[in-house]
């Protein structure tokens, strides 16, 4: 799976993990040391996440129903809650400097695909 932002035409991820159910959903990265560059992790369905327990800083993208970035949050570090974002259909994790360095920001097109 890959993630693109079609509207500045920059890839957010080439690998990519899809958390659907309840269980990845709760584990999503608390078993990792770190998440590399050109990494990522969907949370689906999901409006908001936190870092509780979290060893490393991350980069999240609220994704609507449009697949449109509803909010994006750079390095959101440990112990932390994201704000809810109630039209998010789901959420992307990104290493720390994914948004900046693709100039992601609310508004731009997101694509998913295998």
């Amino acid at each position: 799976m890959k993630i693109i932002n079609k509207t500045k035409n920059t890839t957010l991820a080439g690998e990519v993990v899809l958390a659907d159910t309840l269980f990845l959903r709760m584990k999503g990265l608390l078993d990792r040391k770190e998440i590399k560059k050109g990494q990522a992790l969907i949370l689906k369905p999901c409006d908001s996440i936190h870092t509780f327990f979290m060893r490393f800083a991350i980069d999240v993208i609220f994704v609507d129903r449009q697949y449109k970035v509803d909010l994006a949050i750079q390095c959101l570090k440990p112990w932390r809650l994201s704000p809810l974002c109630w039209r998010a259909k789901f959420a992307i994790e990104l290493p720390c400097g994914t948004i900046h360095d693709s100039h992601t920001e609310k508004g731009d097109a997101i694509a998913i695909t295998d």
